[in-house]
């Protein structure tokens, strides 16, 4: 839960920050005047939530090598190096992408992920754990359910997404304080206090509700991640990987490529709400669904 209450506080963060840096630069007179001006505020909340999300997006590569501490494979230095290589470029080339580049990070953790700004620049990188704790056919199937997450375009479906329901918080977090300091505390002239507050009040309360949109659709990307992955390896070896993911010791990787791994947190009740990966049962069940009809 720690690592959820993180991600959706940055995002807050941002939006609050922006709040504020508007107000110290007198900003918000021209997007208010004393009403909202909603035009010019669509326009300013779209460039602030999507302008976030897509440097965040643009960097990801450069992220994921420095906190995880990915080293890419250049030249293969042995037999698994080679595999690992020789695989993604088979599946890269069914799946219809660019060849990504590869690496390994060092961690005891059963974990992979992908990212990347783009379905032709993208990273797959797996841990020194997975390649210990998966036989071959499991880590194939691994390696396919990142490379379908980045012929999916996963990245930029969620990036898009979470610039769109930034932008929603910004506007909406502003019309709620402007009818509280209209409405309830009858400021004629400007805004008042009563703006300010209520405004961040709701961002904050926005926020919660706009990580769970996020987190359900990076739910429902999993899915189709691991039917890509049964797709470009096996169903049974898919099957197969998940199973060794329930039996392994998963973490999770940082906010920045948590959407992205093979393995999320657990949680029931309302924290369901804010995972970025269904249950491992329930993927598992869903690809012998899939099996059988």
């Amino acid at each position: 839960m720690k690592r959820i209450f993180l991600f959706m506080l940055t995002n807050v963060a941002i939006l609050v920050m922006a709040t504020l840096t508007l107000k110290l630069l007198g900003l918000d007179n021209w997007l208010s005047g004393g009403q909202l001006q909603m035009t010019s505020l669509w326009v300013f909340g779209g460039v602030i939530g999507f302008g976030g999300a897509f440097f965040s997006l643009a960097i990801s590569k450069w992220m994921a090598k420095k906190t995880m501490g990915v080293q890419v494979i250049e030249q293969p230095r042995n037999d698994t190096e080679a595999w690992l290589l020789a695989t993604v470029h088979r599946q890269a080339q069914a799946a219809g992408i660019g060849m990504p580049e590869v690496g390994v990070f060092d961690s005891p953790e059963v974990n992979a992920f992908a990212t990347g700004a783009s379905r032709n620049k993208a990273l797959v990188a797996v841990s020194t754990g997975l390649l210990r704790s998966m036989d071959r056919r499991e880590a194939e199937a691994v390696l396919g359910h990142e490379v379908s997450h980045v012929a999916n375009g996963d990245m930029i479906t969620l990036t898009l997404i979470q610039g769109v329901v930034n932008t929603f918080v910004f506007v909406f977090s502003r019309v709620i304080g402007n009818f509280v300091d209209k409405a309830v505390f009858k400021t004629e002239n400007g805004h008042g206090p009563a703006f300010w507050i209520t405004t961040i009040v709701a961002e904050i309360v926005l926020g919660l509700l706009a990580t769970m949109i996020v987190m359900w659709f990076s739910r429902q990307r999993e899915f189709r991640a691991d039917a890509g992955g049964a797709s470009l390896s096996s169903r049974q070896n898919m099957i197969s990987a998940l199973e060794a993911l329930k039996r392994g010791h998963t973490a999770p990787l940082p906010d920045q490529m948590a959407a992205f791994g093979i393995a999320g947190g657990m949680g029931a009740g309302l924290k369901k709400l804010f995972l970025s990966h269904p249950p491992l049962d329930e993927r598992i069940a869903a690809l012998k669904a899939a099996q059988s009809t």
